[in-house]
This record gives C-alpha cells, structure tokens and sequence, in this order.
C-alpha cells in the first residue's frame, strides 16, 4: 500500500492503493505511520513528499471498514496529522489525482502541497451523514471561515484551483508541470539548514495560539538560540563569503 523511496535527502511515499483509490484504511495508515518512523529514524532525510499512484491521491475513508469494523481508523489518521505537524521536518505533497474527504486533510496538513490542475477536491462527509470533524483541525486554521462553511455543508466537488485559493494547498499547475514545481520547492528545502527548518515551522504551529506577550516572550529566546548557534555562524560567513553554505544539498548530489 505505502511505497518509500530516499535519494538525495529526500524520502518519497507514494501511496499505492489503486483498487480503493488510496482510501485511508487502517493498514495504509499503519504502513503510512512506519514510513514516517524510518524517515525520522534516517539523519539524512531531509524532505518527505507524499505522492500517490492511480488517480486520486486519497479517497478520505476506508468506508467499507467504518461499516463492518468495530476499529476506527480516526485515531491514527489524527496522531498522523499531529505527527507531520509537529515534525522539525518538511513535508511537501505532490498531489496527482483527486482528494476527497480525508484525502483533503491529508493534502491540508503538508506543508506545503502541490497540486495537477485535474485533481477535485470536495468534503464529502455530510452526504454521507456525518461531518469533516478531524480534518477540520488541520483545514480550518488554512481557511477562510466563508469558505469552510459553505464547502462543508455543501459537499460539492471544487476544482484545485479552488482548493489553493481557499488555502487548503499552495498551487495548482498542469500535470506536466506538477514535477518541476516539486522538484523547485525541494531545492528550496535543500538549501536551508534542518534546525532552522524545523523552528521556521514551529513557528507556524505556535505562534498563532499564543498570546502576543508569550510570543514575543518565546520567538525572542528561539531567535537568541539561534544567531548564537554554529549553524548560523556558518550561514552567515558562507552569505560573506558568497559560497552554499555546509548543509546545502543539490538532488544528484551525494550527501558526503
């Protein structure tokens, strides 16, 4: 179901559950989790992108398990979400084929996300009789309120154009542009050193829950830590020197 791949700094999981159309059973968000254990267990994984095969990158749930099974996969699918979030590392979603359901929260929670100018995207749940309740936690905060309401009481398919001016994903481009965007927002990542990566993020994730004394009070510690750290001394003296820094990496490069 879950295929993984590292090359270059980059770990590349692809979702490959074709005949359900990468629907977010227990077993995909089982294998889904492992690959983010050994991504995180690799020092030289950099950059994780969620790709798909077939033609949707995720159908939302495994329906077939929500109606004969006394397991919800609703757990998981959350300690995912909280997972990626609040992982140093960034995540980019390359999306190839259409999001429904889950498969919008799993697009939404990405860091940053890419999408084919085909795929449709649609919160499906109310015609279905219940409510887009966990995924709301990662597509609300992307959201306009407007938006969020009249997509989830509606239920409509949105194009993903749609889907990037409303924020649930960054761009929408043509499917033989989508790898060269990738490729582009990789290198991007590649440039950047991990630690500040990895508090460029935090800062995403707390900031906006903050008071603005305790954020002030928080960012001020975190930009001391930072300026006085090795990492940024080199940054700083290979900006100087006009050279990439040490922890610059090129795909095609090995990481020595």
């Amino acid at each position: 179901m879950i295929e993984t791949n590292v090359a270059n700094g980059v770990m590349t999981v692809t979702l490959n559950d074709v005949r359900r159309r990468n629907a977010l059973s227990r077993q995909l968000l089982v294998e889904l989790t492992e690959a983010l254990d050994a991504a995180e267990r690799d020092r030289d994984v950099r950059v994780v992108v969620v790709t798909n095969a077939g033609p949707a990158f995720c159908a939302g749930a495994d329906l077939s398990e929500q109606t004969h099974s006394d397991e919800r996969p609703a757990i998981l699918l959350g300690q995912l979400f909280e997972r990626i979030t609040n992982s140093p590392t960034p995540y980019v979603g390359r999306i190839n084929g259409h999001c429904i359901g889950g498969g919008v929260g799993l697009a939404a929670v990405m860091d940053i996300s890419v999408a084919v100018d085909t795929a449709t995207f649609g919160f499906s749940e109310v015609r279905l009789g219940v409510a887009p309740a966990m995924i709301s936690v990662v597509c609300l905060p992307k959201m306009r309120v407007a938006d969020a309401r009249a997509t989830f009481l509606r239920g409509n398919r949105f194009s993903a154009q749609r889907a990037a001016d409303m924020g649930l994903i960054n761009e929408s481009v043509a499917a033989d542009a989508l790898d060269a965007t990738v490729d582009d927002v990789i290198d991007d990542l590649l440039a950047g050193e991990p630690t500040a990566l990895g508090a460029a993020k935090a800062l995403t994730v707390r900031v906006p829950s903050m008071s603005v004394e305790d954020a002030y009070a928080w960012t001020s510690e975190l930009s001391a830590a930072l300026f006085a750290s090795d990492e940024a001394r080199e940054g700083m003296t290979a900006y100087l020197e006009k050279r990439p820094a040490t922890w610059v990496r090129r795909r095609g490069e090995s990481a020595d």
